[in-house]
């Protein structure tokens, strides 16, 4: 019969595929830990910290909300904030199947993330994989606690694509290093407390072998960061200016001259996040979509008034669930972390998605999704910003371009 089991049974397959144990049953645990999870996150996110609004970044220089600050501290103090991170650093220590569970609850109440930024997503992956023991211990905790803001320390005027070209020079002075140079488009520079930052550290070698990767604070006299204003009117980005720039020889991360294998590591987790493989609560390029179209499409008869509208908006609708399952089904597939040059399809596809959201948010407000003035609701206004600021998602973390010659490369094995 279909889907019987042969004789001699396939028994211990099928508790594998199921990840069961003999006699054991792990559908009841999950269940068991969402129903705990849900009662928890329901008795402990404040109202404050649910819908739209702040999310902390860990920036000392930022003041938090009251609700903010709260559902932070009780969601470090479990591990939440990084809830796959060993318990060891303060992380959560749980399986991906309870990480997506407690997304998904998370998700029913409208709890926002209370934690986010490149130290969860970027260089506290980094250290997991690369950090010694002392630097671990060093700056995970303060990680997963929000304790402070990391930023990325990559591009540079020259060194953008063909990023190995970069000219910022490390000097060693024995127990530290000296910096000087520039870099640029520094995500979050003006609100940092700590850059992770490639820099050349012998200039005879060939360029891919002559980096190192270290990590240096942003308070110290010889960094001079200007924020970058932007067309969406925020200005995320910075230049970031080292003169003579101080990084420890303990923060030196991975071998001297090696830096470039770990810079690359990163931007596979950076990718990850950006193309949902990071796990935990993927962003949703078609938030608020179907309410916008009803809000000003109209409806009849209970469905959109617009039959082509309608079409779009399911179309779109099945693109951005299609492609959250393949991220799920990729991260379970995937027994050794973040997968590697497959980042690179995620970070492609995910960053046109975000692109074609925010357009298709606009196009149904028609020129009420021009807003820019005091004309405008909030609604209106952030429909605008959140579409100038997605025109970045083809550039930044790798350019499509950088990504497809990735994927020709490393994913289908093309020849150069």
């Amino acid at each position: 019969m279909p889907g019987q089991l042969p004789p001699g049974g396939h028994s211990i397959t099928l508790q594998v595929a199921l990840n069961l144990e003999p006699g054991g049953n792990c559908v009841s645990a999950i269940s068991e830990f969402r129903d705990e999870t849900a009662a928890w996150l329901k008795e402990n996110c404040p109202e404050g910290a649910r819908g739209p609004g702040q999310v902390a970044t860990g920036s000392t220089k930022i003041t938090l909300e009251s609700d903010v600050a709260l559902w932070l501290e009780r969601m470090a103090e479990r591990g939440w904030t990084a809830p796959v991170w060993p318990t060891e650093y303060g992380g959560g220590g749980l399986e991906a199947a309870q990480a997506r569970v407690l997304a998904e609850e998370m998700g029913k109440i409208h709890a926002r993330a209370p934690l986010m930024g490149m130290g969860l997503s970027m260089i506290g992956p980094t250290l997991l994989e690369y950090g010694t023991d002392a630097q671990k211990e060093r700056h995970l905790p303060k990680i997963i606690r929000g304790e402070l803001q990391w930023c990325q320390g990559y591009s540079e005027p020259n060194a953008g694509s063909d990023l190995a070209a970069l000219k910022t020079r490390a000097e060693d002075k024995g127990d530290h290093f000296v910096l000087n140079g520039q870099k640029i488009w520094t995500s979050g520079g003006a609100y940092a407390d700590w850059m992770f930052a490639l820099v050349r550290t012998d200039f005879d070698a060939p360029k891919h072998d002559g980096i190192s990767f270290v990590l240096l604070t942003m308070d110290q006299p010889g960094v001079t960061v200007k924020p970058i204003r932007l067309i969406s009117g925020t200005s995320p980005f910075c230049e970031t200016f080292l003169d003579d720039a101080v990084a420890d020889k303990d923060d030196l991360v991975g071998e001297l001259n090696k830096g470039w294998t770990v810079g690359k590591r990163l931007l596979q987790f950076e990718r990850s996040g950006i193309g949902g493989l990071a796990g935990g609560r993927r962003p949703n390029p078609g938030a608020g979509l179907v309410k916008v179209a009803k809000d000003y499409v109209g409806m009849t008869d209970g469905h959109l008034a617009d039959s082509a509208v309608r079409k779009t908006v399911t179309s779109f609708n099945m693109n951005s669930a299609a492609f959250g399952l393949t991220a799920k089904r990729a991260n379970e597939e995937n027994r050794s972390g973040t997968p590697g040059a497959a980042t690179s399809m995620f970070k492609l596809y995910g960053a046109a998605l975000q692109q074609d959201g925010a357009e298709l948010k606009r196009m149904l407000m028609g020129t009420r999704g021009l807003g820019v003035d005091e004309g405008f609701d909030d609604v209106e206004l952030n429909a605008t910003r959140e579409w100038l600021h997605s025109k970045a998602t083809t550039i930044y973390g790798g350019s499509n371009e950088i990504q497809a010659n990735i994927i020709a490369k490393r994913v289908l094995g093309l020849p150069d």
